[in-house]
């Protein structure tokens, strides 16, 4: 059950990223042609005021398409009306002309040409293949050619609205945090909130509502507990307790060493903080969170953050862990991981977000288009990188769970 509400929660992150992007061009007034719950294909769809609302047969994550990506070029024709020409020489030569146009950057020519194509293409006895191929390709270059079009904007209306999508990763995350530390995640207690099942401390018997007095000897508070409990190294530990008023002790036992860190398996209460306090703590530990996530992706280059990086096969065990803990242990994971799917999209990488802003910054200031060649040749090198990611953290990911 754990591992559905882990997936669920990630497919919610992945639909907060798109609606972030949807929201910004919507009111940027470059409008979206489609915006899904779940990815296509639809199960249901309605169109409204232009824009085709669906909920996906993969029920996880969201969809948005922005129209007009990338500026029309002639390969386009290839690609999408290649298999029409094929089977109807006939329109050839609408190809031919629409070719020309996009090539020499004539796109009033190329505007007229497109119907026209469209119209003989209608009349030709076409497979179902091709009719498809020649719909969506008219649709694309029609969305590509709009005044609408990405590419077509100001250099700052491209950059927010890429940058939304990650921004609304990062809020959520903020909200996220700001939430728990305004319930019972602003100061840990002596209390103990909940025992793992099989862990270390429901072995010795600990119970929820048990008052951690005394580790080791040493008088504990809810600031030093997790603290000894770690610097401990594996040594055994007495832990003196409180419940129902009576002083009893448990153990010795070691603690289990879990993702790095010696823990015995147990949750403590906490104490909530005012909303300005958990804002503000909220925001800091934000900025330390994203500076420990760039330092990791950093130090990859030396091979020392290998170790640190986690696949989807990671993230679902590691928010399922979280899940067992409770609400308050899963909500601060989920926090985390949209966090991270921000400051991975922000890498200058195509196709990620962060490699359409700095593509839109270049021609914004150099005041001309990057050819279409250069954007595909650097997003086979950004996607080999993503894979290598994905790979490096599916090998860590299977070693831990071995």
């Amino acid at each position: 059950m754990t591992i559905l509400i882990s997936i669920v929660g990630l497919g919610l992150l992945i639909f907060i990223h798109e609606l972030g992007h949807f929201s910004a061009s919507l009111a940027l007034r470059m409008r979206p042609r489609k915006f899904y719950i779940g990815f296509p294909p639809a199960v249901v769809k309605h169109t409204r005021k232009g824009i085709e609302y669906g909920i996906g047969m993969i029920p996880l994550g969201g969809f948005v398409k922005i129209p007009g990506m990338h500026r029309p070029a002639a390969a386009d024709v290839n690609q999408a009306f290649g298999r029409a020409v094929e089977e109807a020489p006939e329109l050839a030569g609408s190809a031919d002309r629409l070719r020309h146009a996009l090539a020499a950057g004539d796109h009033e020519t190329a505007r007229e040409e497109l119907p026209t194509f469209a119209g003989l293409a209608a009349r030709s006895h076409l497979t179902e293949a091709a009719a498809r191929e020649v719909e969506k390709g008219v649709t694309d270059i029609g969305d590509a050619l709009g005044p609408d079009a990405y590419w077509r904007a100001a250099t700052w209306r491209r950059v927010l609205v890429i940058f939304a999508g990650p921004a609304a990763n990062i809020l959520f995350a903020i909200v996220i945090f700001t939430a728990l530390y305004m319930t019972a995640g602003g100061q840990a207690t002596t209390t103990v909130e909940g025992v793992r099942p099989g862990s270390v401390a429901a072995a010795i018997g600990m119970q929820s509502g048990d008052r951690i007095a005394a580790i080791n000897g040493v008088p504990m508070t809810g600031l030093t507990i997790a603290r000894a409990i770690d610097s401990s190294g594996g040594r055994p530990l007495t832990l003196a307790v409180v419940r129902d008023g009576s002083r009893l002790t448990l153990g010795p036992r070691s603690a289990a060493k879990d993702r790095g860190i010696y823990r015995l398996g147990f949750v403590l209460a906490g104490e909530g903080l005012s909303a300005p306090a958990a804002a503000g703590e909220s925001l800091r530990v934000t900025g330390r969170i994203s500076q420990d996530v760039l330092a990791s992706l950093g130090q990859l280059v030396t091979g020392d953050g290998r170790k640190d990086i986690s696949s989807p096969v990671g993230i679902v065990q590691g928010s399922s862990d979280a899940a067992k803990d409770g609400a308050d242990s899963f909500l601060w994971v989920l926090g985390l991981i949209s966090l991270s799917i921000a400051l991975l999209n922000l890498l200058p990488l195509l196709p990620l977000d962060g490699g359409h802003i700095v593509f839109a910054i270049i021609e914004g200031v150099t005041g001309r288009a990057v050819a279409r060649g250069v954007y595909e040749r650097v997003s086979i090198v950004g996607i080999g990188l993503v894979l290598l990611l994905f790979a490096i953290g599916l090998t860590n990911d299977i070693g831990r769970l071995s």
